[in-house]
């Protein structure tokens, strides 16, 4: 008898903490961009815009490992 295939609470419960950092990084990085670009004759210019593009980048990076997170716990991994 074959069995069913079920969904992992335990990865989805981990891919969802992954988009809820995401979320976070998603309004961070523009946030932190904004306020670097309104205050560019400053000092911590540089270092504001780089911490801000920083931050989005990681959000995407977070949304494609979140996404793929809980894709693997409804249909299962591929090495399984």
């Amino acid at each position: 008898m074959e069995e069913t295939k079920r969904t992992d609470k335990e990865v989805l419960s981990k891919g969802i903490r992954i988009m809820l950092i995401c979320l976070f990084l998603m309004f961070a990085g523009p946030t932190v961009v904004h306020i670097a670009f309104s205050n560019d004759n400053k000092p911590l210019y540089i270092p504001l815009l780089i911490l801000g593009i920083l931050f989005c980048v990681l959000a995407i990076f977070t949304l494609y490992k979140g996404i793929k997170t809980i894709m693997d716990s409804l249909f299962g991994e591929n090495g399984k």
